[in-house]
């Protein structure tokens, strides 16, 4: 018994010899990693076990690669958990709909506190929302709601940090958990590990930030937006830099990045492995370690070349002269050199993994941005040298696109974060990715209006469509009509003999009712007046319910056009349904010396505004049969709206309306602004028999002695052609100030001018040619 228990214990000693022998080096790593493993992770696979792989890095590089200081995605993540309990948050959920069908969707903001000062940024977004046409100051009418604390910056070491959010937000009597609320951050988290926490609990709040963490990042409840500076232009913005003649797309450089080099902690990494890819030729990769206040304590070896090869090249110059921007992360994942990329036409190479990328719910970045990984830097040279030149063009146009569309304005950035919310309230009613990623874009293609491409004037050719072959004339009446001799009587004979005619409506715009119906002239067309709604300037562009057909003539009573004019000038408008078509024709320019933009009649090679006194526009048809006979009244009613009359009434604030209704003659130039902001392009004129009279009315209420008298100020619209000063009467020249006044305001709301200088004119074939009358088309058009 002794002997067997003695061979069990030699044995059982042999075996740990052996064990400890052959594998005591992997049981030492297996005890050491187990010690250490909530202290620090480390990556896998570790750089620096020379055993698993040969190093081609440097050491410098090497020994930061394990840095303690970075979170795995599992900390990362149970650190924004840690602020954000309600993780699961979805619309369904935590989102009351409720209060969005009595008003719609309406926005309010928090009133500000005087003691509690916000940032530059955080005031401008403030105030995108008060402009804006969802915004309401009744809190019972909202849908969604704005904090007045600043937000932005929950970085705890920044001036800008505002203590004891959770304190304050708990008092408001709305705040209701968060819920229906929308939550603004640029930057959260600190030194070192830059985590997702804000410092406060968000509760069930949207929140609408940058730098996301896909991993953090709540898809169909939160939104990311675009990292943006304090000098983000509030609205307007610059526009690209890619122009017509920048074409073939290839460009001095392929590849640049120029940038700050990150020693240590997060976001070092990337930035120190950008000198790979540099070969001074066409990829320029340059980095400088010279910032912060203890940089000089933590360079590298690398650091002094660096320094001196930064200064060679100047940043703007890179931007404009190459064709991909390497945008890789900061100690964040975003970075304000996305912006700049996206506006330079630079496409975007992007080395922030993880990075939830901005408005990316609505916009396809696969179209404008190349997405790389940190881990295959090497790669990226050889990927975009495979682009296609016809791509590489495709690209870079639609950054162009994007940076317009939703990026150059902190208006732009605030909208298209209420658009997208507003969209996941009526799903069935909510725009396409097409929509949102193709001229004019999401801001602009209301889905109220419809979601059907077809229904849209700038897509007829995509779709494969064309407007209708019929017109609705509509003309604004503000004089008593009494016998034929009047020339609206006369307006409506020419016009109801255009074969393209479908119908005529005249808004009624007087406090004295219309004359009966057998004072009007008889037509083949229906004709239907309808009563106006208010006095107001601007309610020509109303959608009314009578209009059945996509394209309206709009008219004054005073206008004068014969048929010849008119159907010649409704060839045209189907030709280009998108935009304004006309006669009457002014201009806009630049005045150095007043600073500020001129307005203009006189006879130039250059028209940037057709008047809306004679001129076809595109208005949705909808709705079954036409409506109203011979001298049918019909009341105010207004029906789903049409597009540009959409337009007018939806996307404009009320606060823009009211300046045109108070100012003469500026609903002609806001809708010639709206079209021009909608299109990039320039109305078209047409060819005219004779001058348009332009009446300069005395007053719209229609009193006894005004009906049917032009007063002394009347002029036609070229004889306009000329400055204030030459214009007679005092009530020519009101209105010609008035005119430029309007330019100027609507300028500054826009932030830019939108209107587009042209010098296209458009003649009937062989008009004018010395050839037989038999064989012109259009021959009344040649006579005086």
């Amino acid at each position: 018994m002794q002997t067997r228990k003695k061979y069990i214990f030699l044995t059982f000693l042999a075996s740990w010899l052996l064990l400890f022998f052959f594998g005591g080096d992997q049981l030492r790593r297996f005890v050491f990693f187990s010690g250490r493993k909530a202290e620090a992770r480390r990556s896998w696979p570790h750089w620096t076990d020379r055993s698993l792989l040969k190093n081609f890095a440097d050491p410098e590089e090497l020994q930061r690669d394990g840095d303690p200081s970075l979170l795995s995605p599992g900390e990362r993540r149970a650190a924004w958990l840690s602020s954000h309990r309600s993780s699961r948050c979805r619309m369904e959920t935590c989102f009351n709909f409720s209060r969005c069908k009595k008003h719609g969707f309406k926005v309010f903001t928090y009133p500000q506190d005087r003691d509690q000062p916000v940032s530059e940024s955080y005031g401008k977004i403030l105030t995108s929302i008060e402009r804006s046409r969802y915004y309401t100051p009744n809190p019972e009418e909202a849908c969604l709601f704005i904090l007045s604390i600043d937000t932005l910056d929950r970085d705890h070491l920044s001036a800008q940090y505002v203590h004891n959010v959770d304190e304050k937000i708990r008092g408001f009597p709305l705040w209701n958990g968060g819920r229906n609320h929308l939550i603004f951050n640029l930057y959260s988290g600190t030194w070192p590990n830059y985590t997702g926490d804000l410092g406060f609990d968000i509760g069930q709040a949207i929140l609408a930030k940058a730098s996301f963490d896909t991993e953090s990042f709540r898809p169909g409840f939160d939104i990311s937006i675009p990292l943006f500076s304090k000098d983000h232009p509030q609205r307007g913005g610059e526009r690209g830099w890619l122009y017509q003649d920048s074409v073939p797309p290839k460009k001095k450089y392929l590849l640049v990045f120029k940038g700050k080099r990150y020693l240590t902690g997060i976001g070092s990494g990337t930035r120190n492995a950008l000198h790979h890819i540099h070969n001074g030729k066409d990829i320029i990769s340059l980095t400088t370690c010279k910032h912060g206040k203890d940089w000089e304590k933590h360079k590298d070896t690398r650091c002094d070349k660096d320094n001196v090869d930064y200064e060679k090249f100047d940043y703007q110059e890179l931007l404009h002269n190459s064709t991909f921007c390497i945008v890789p992360r900061g100690r964040r994942l975003g970075s304000f050199r996305f912006l700049e990329a996206l506006q330079a036409a630079c496409i975007p190479v992007l080395l922030s993994d993880g990075w939830e990328l901005p408005f990316a719910e609505a916009i396809d970045w696969g179209k404008a941005a190349v997405v790389g990984s940190e881990r295959l830097l090497l790669q990226v040279p050889s990927a975009v040298r495979c682009i296609h030149p016809e791509r590489v063009l495709a690209f870079q146009q639609q950054t162009q696109f994007l940076w317009d569309a939703y990026f150059s304005s902190v208006d732009k950035i605030v909208h298209t974060t209420l658009e997208i919310v507003k969209d996941r309230l009526s799903l069935h009613r909510s725009r396409s990715r097409f929509l949102w990623n193709t001229l004019p874009g999401g801001l602009l293609v209301l889905p109220d209006f419809s979601t059907h491409l077809g229904d849209f004037p700038f897509y007829y050719l995509q779709h494969g469509s064309s407007p209708s072959r019929k017109f609705t004339a509509f003309i604004r009446a503000v004089s008593q009509a009494g016998s034929l001799s009047q020339p609206i009587l006369r307006l409506i004979q020419a016009v109801s003999g255009s074969q393209y005619c479908a119908q005529i409506l005249v808004l009624w715009s007087c406090e004295k009712p219309p004359p009966p119906s057998g004072k009007w002239p008889q037509t083949t067309v229906p004709l239907t007046i309808i009563q106006g709604r208010r006095k107001v300037r601007s309610d020509r562009f109303f959608p009314f319910e009578a209009i059945q057909t996509d394209a309206v003539l709009s008219l004054d009573e005073h206008s004068s056009l014969s048929t010849s004019e008119v159907d010649f000038a409704f060839v045209v408008w189907r030709s280009f349904p998108e935009r304004i078509v006309g006669f009457p024709t002014q201009s806009h320019f630049w005045d150095p010396e007043q600073g500020r933009w001129g307005y203009t009649s006189k006879w130039t090679n250059e028209l940037s505004i057709v008047l809306t006194t004679a001129a076809f526009y595109h208005r949705y048809a909808a709705g079954e049969g036409l409506l109203g006979g011979l001298g049918h009244i019909l009341p105010p009613t207004l029906l789903p709206p049409r597009y540009y009359h959409s337009l007018f009434t939806e996307y404009l604030p009320a606060g823009l309306r009211e300046l045109v209704d108070g100012l003469a003659a500026c609903e002609d130039v806001l809708m010639n602004v709206l079209v021009a902001a909608v299109t990039k392009l320039p109305p078209i004129k047409v060819t005219q028999r004779k001058q348009h009279k332009e009446v300069v009315p005395q007053q719209v209420g229609c009193r006894d002695g005004d009906a049917g008298t032009p007063p002394p100020g009347e002029r036609s619209p070229s004889a306009l052609h000329s400055s204030p000063a030459k214009v007679k009467g005092t009530a020519g020249s009101r209105r010609f100030s008035q005119r430029q006044d309007c330019l100027n305001q609507l300028a500054d709301w826009f932030g830019y001018m939108p209107l587009v200088s042209s010098q296209l004119r458009l003649d009937p074939v062989l008009f004018k040619d010395q050839v037989s009358v038999l064989r012109k088309k259009y021959p009344r058009l040649e006579k005086p």
